[in-house]
């Protein structure tokens, strides 16, 4: 371990959904620790700018464009990791979907499968491709990006919270099968400021934020911390656990 546990110099991590919101601080805040930094998601535009925005910060970086819920695309961003970058050393499965609000009773089969073909599928996937491409042979670690719904129901998103508790689940079991060389962790996240949780703070945020006991919702850096202490050597004895960050609400 070196004198500073937290940095991630010499390492490289990918980051899938990383142009916006969680995803893109993790990659920044990555990237400020030193990692050379990939980033997987959908849309072209956004990935030229967040390619830019973490040269800047003089590590190297890669994007690719493509989907998480896509095998074809997963295997091909961790091939250009190991290529282009040298390593994979850190995965992060960060991307997610939710296309319907309301009961799972009313879920439609089209949302149910695109739910579970990214939410699900795709982190299994890319746990796959980086323990053949790389992290069999040496090592790594790897984030999953859960949720506190995978903890505790709550209406309108059932199907997206039934997801990330698979994840959660899915954590747990890869930390045992892919112990000791790869260490296995998530993410819960409360409420955070996003473009995908929009709906659930912008209205009211003033009262949203008096629901939490420290006060606010959360921020995107608040989670990036996290996934940067998981990743580097600080939480060295740490794997099969799911940090929970949500400002309080679970203990109301």
């Amino acid at each position: 371990m070196g004198a500073d546990p937290f940095r991630l110099d010499g390492r490289v991590a990918l980051v899938t959904g990383g142009t916006r919101g969680i995803g893109r601080a993790i990659a920044e805040t990555f990237a400020d620790a030193g990692a050379a930094v990939a980033v997987l998601a959908r849309k072209q535009a956004e990935l030229d700018e967040t390619r830019e925005a973490l040269a800047a910060r003089g590590v190297p970086a890669i994007v690719h464009a493509g989907s998480a819920g896509d095998p074809d695309a997963l295997e091909a961003v961790v091939a250009r990791c190991v290529a282009e970058l040298g390593s994979l050393d850190v995965l992060v499965n960060n991307a997610a979907t939710n296309p319907f609000l309301g009961p799972v009773v009313d879920l439609p089969p089209s949302a149910l499968a695109k739910v579970l073909e990214v939410n699900v599928a795709g982190p299994v996937r890319a746990v796959q491709a980086a323990w053949r491409a790389w992290m069999a042979e040496h090592g790594g670690v790897i984030i999953n990006v859960a949720s506190i719904g995978g903890i505790r129901t709550s209406p309108g998103i059932g199907i997206y919270n039934v997801s990330k508790a698979a994840l959660i689940h899915l954590t747990q079991q890869l930390a045992g099968e892919l112990a000791p060389g790869v260490r296995v962790n998530a993410l819960a996240p409360g409420l955070v400021r996003t473009d995908m949780a929009r709906a659930l703070w912008e209205p009211n945020e003033e009262a949203v934020a008096r629901m939490h006991p420290v006060g606010r919702i959360g921020e995107p850096a608040d989670i990036a911390r996290a996934a940067l202490y998981l990743a580097s050597d600080a939480s060295a004895w740490v794997t099969g656990e799911t940090i929970v960050l949500d400002g309080g609400t679970l203990i109301r």
